[in-house]
């Protein structure tokens, strides 16, 4: 959990919350996105929020409607009103989730200077890479649930999968700015070596294939 808790704290950007055009809250099985998400409402950092997100493996029965479409609800529930809310339903990854998002605001005559993206804690800085490679011309404030890794292993009961995610997270940033999927950054050599620590101990379930790394 010592190389666990390194690419946690790579992950987390870091950034304070501040007004921006809008909140984008990244569809997940974690309905605490939208919670932050209408939190951040609620505080007056965003006048809109756009949900994003289809269905996946891992939230088709927890969220049938889709993602973004349960996010919204939950906004609801917290006291977001529903003309603040809008919901793009058809992302599948983050790399859409950013350009479908972008899209529905220009139909809807959004004007977007900065955006505030909601992610999970160990996406926030993959959401934030993707965002500045697929809408360059915004800034972006990152946020998420602010809670510690062992508050996370405990939200969601498996040590072992939390892991598997941060090891998948932190290969995305290695070989995704070579495809062309986000932007490239720095990796400290000691998250580097957590990292390939954790692979070697069998932490892989969330890996996707890449050849350069077989190579």
């Amino acid at each position: 959990m010592t190389d666990a808790q390194l690419l946690w704290d790579y992950q987390l950007m870091g950034h304070n919350p501040r007004p921006c055009s809008v909140a984008v809250g990244l569809g997940s099985h974690d309905l605490g996105v939208a919670d932050v998400t209408a939190d951040l409402y609620g505080r007056g950092m965003a006048p809109l929020i756009v949900f994003t997100g289809a269905t996946s493996p891992t939230t088709c029965e927890r969220m049938p409607r889709g993602e973004a479409v349960h996010y919204r609800e939950r906004a609801l529930e917290l006291g977001v009103p529903s003309d603040a809310v809008l919901v793009e339903p058809r992302a599948r990854n983050t790399g859409e989730n950013i350009r479908f998002s972008r899209a529905l605001l220009e139909e809807h005559d959004v004007p977007v200077s900065s955006v505030l993206l909601v992610s999970k804690p160990y996406e926030e800085r993959r959401a934030y890479a993707t965002a500045r490679m697929l809408w360059p011309d915004v800034e972006v404030v990152s946020a998420s649930v602010p809670m510690t890794l062992a508050d996370y292993v405990d939200s969601i009961g498996d040590e072992r999968l939390v892991v598997d995610m941060l090891v998948g997270s932190l290969q995305r940033l290695l070989i995704y700015p070579a495809q062309g999927f986000m932007i490239s950054q720095e990796v400290p050599q000691d998250v580097q070596d957590a990292y390939d620590r954790l692979r070697a101990q069998g932490f892989t379930s969330r890996l996707v294939p890449d050849a350069t790394e077989a190579e």
